[in-house]
């Protein structure tokens, strides 16, 4: 199985939906009152770990994920519909990153966190009712979902990882006693990415991980190991092929030293995993030297001497490795029992950018969602959007930044003429709107 284990994904909550603005009509019934009801929440976008999956291929295909938006609220005050949280299965082991921070690692299967938070319902004209303003001509727009990029990681869990210089036979190896079919040839960096099988032994199985060749300085970035050595991280014993020919001008006796140490500087967690060691290519007429001189180097280690092209000594290293495993304890993580959720506090801060040529800019989170829940065809919206920007201090600040009469100020998808009259007395444009 080929492993996509790095991602880029998009995504974006649901927006929520319209609140209505409707006042009650009804025969004998002079003042009804606004009867408009809010909009519906829109959907959260949740990930699931799902030990079913193993790959982030269907992510590297279509990036892009959206929740549904709500409902639209309707009159006699019937509530909109709020839609369905969209859940994203991911396999377990996905680490979420965003702008460089992580934000959760799903490494037990059941755990699950709110990625992007949809947005509330926008408030229909009766939520506006007060005894001074019994009928509200103002409603709100729903609230736009979160959107947010996000970087998908997988760290594979696995019982067994396999690792060693190129060419060392671990695909081999792998194809030999799993269901897995890596690709397999006789030159260097043959593996691209990680493998897993299921190796099935005596009425037991485990999963076994296949890791691209580790080269000298792969903690460091250096060839293909650097981006795979966190796969390693996660399994419970390590694997270390040995060819007996050597690599890169690299004795084999001087090559386990090399790629322990590489193990060791990677992390900790590395530095103490169980390993056992196995001289691969039996065939071969360099193997029986190479063999007695890791023997009397390692005294105290496991060895084998094994062959994965013809299978000899393959069934003796299964069975220590079941011995193993049945010694070490399984790691369990505690799955929380609700969804973590990303706690988003929309700051009223903001920053006011004149562009010159009489145009200026202010950004936001708040004054931004405010401007997007805005319906400005409608004065008394717009006149409650104007006493925001003067109860936040934008008015302040734009007079600060010297803007005019007859300024152009855009705030989020708005773009308004700025006016010092009073608003009641504007005249209504075709495709700006003004404010105070």
């Amino acid at each position: 199985m080929k492993i996509i284990d790095k991602v880029k994904v998009f995504v974006k909550a649901g927006d929520g939906g319209k609140g209505c603005m409707s006042f009650l009509r009804e025969k004998f019934r002079e003042f009804g009152g606004p009867n408009g009801a809010d909009g519906g929440r829109g959907g959260d976008v949740v990930f699931l770990a799902d030990d079913q999956i193993r790959t982030l291929l269907d992510f590297a295909h279509k990036p892009h994920i959206k929740a549904e938006d709500g409902r639209y609220g309707r009159s006699r005050d019937m509530t909109g519909a709020s839609a369905d949280d969209l859940v994203v299965k991911v396999p377990v082991g996905t680490i979420v990153y965003s702008g460089g921070q992580s934000l959760a690692d799903l490494s037990s299967p059941g755990q699950k966190i709110v990625v992007a938070k949809g947005g509330r319902g926008g408030r229909g004209n009766a939520s506006f009712k007060t005894q001074h303003q019994t009928a509200p001509r103002i409603y709100e727009k729903g609230e736009p979902g979160e959107e947010v990029e996000l970087q998908l990681e997988l760290k594979l869990i696995a019982d067994v990882g396999l690792a060693g210089f190129p060419n060392a036979g671990k695909s081999t190896f792998l194809a030999r006693v799993s269901n897995a079919r890596p690709k397999i040839a006789d030159y260097p960096f043959t593996t691209l990415s990680p493998n897993l099988g299921i190796v099935q032994h005596k009425g037991r199985s485990f999963v076994l991980a296949d890791i691209p060749g580790l080269i000298e300085g792969a903690h460091e970035g250096k060839g293909l190991g650097g981006d795979f050595l966190r796969h390693v991280e996660r399994t419970r014993i390590i694997i270390h092929l040995i060819d007996p020919v050597g690599f890169d001008g690299t004795s084999a006796v001087d090559g386990v030293k090399r790629i322990e140490d590489e193990l060791k500087q990677h992390s900790r967690v590395l530095a103490r995993k169980p390993r056992v060691l196995a001289v691969n290519k039996s065939d071969l007429p360099e193997h029986a030297e190479a063999l007695k001189k890791i023997r009397a180097r390692y005294r105290k280690r496991k060895i084998f001497s094994i062959s994965a092209a013809t299978g000899e000594g393959v069934q003796q290293i299964l069975n220590t490795v079941l011995a193993e495993l049945d010694q070490l304890p399984i790691e369990v993580d505690v799955v929380p029992p609700e969804a973590a959720v990303r706690k988003v506090k929309v700051a009223k801060g903001f920053r006011v950018k004149s562009l010159g040529g009489g145009n200026f800019v202010v950004t936001g989170k708040f004054v931004e969602r405010a401007a997007a829940m805005t319906d400005t065809n409608y004065m008394e919206g717009l006149y409650r959007f104007q006493k925001t920007l003067k109860r936040i201090g934008v008015e302040r600040e734009l007079k600060s930044k010297g803007v005019q009469t007859g300024d152009t100020v855009i705030i989020g998808n708005l773009e308004l003429l700025w006016s010092t009259d009073p608003l009641k007395k504007l005249p209504r444009l075709p495709r700006r709107k003004q404010i105070k």
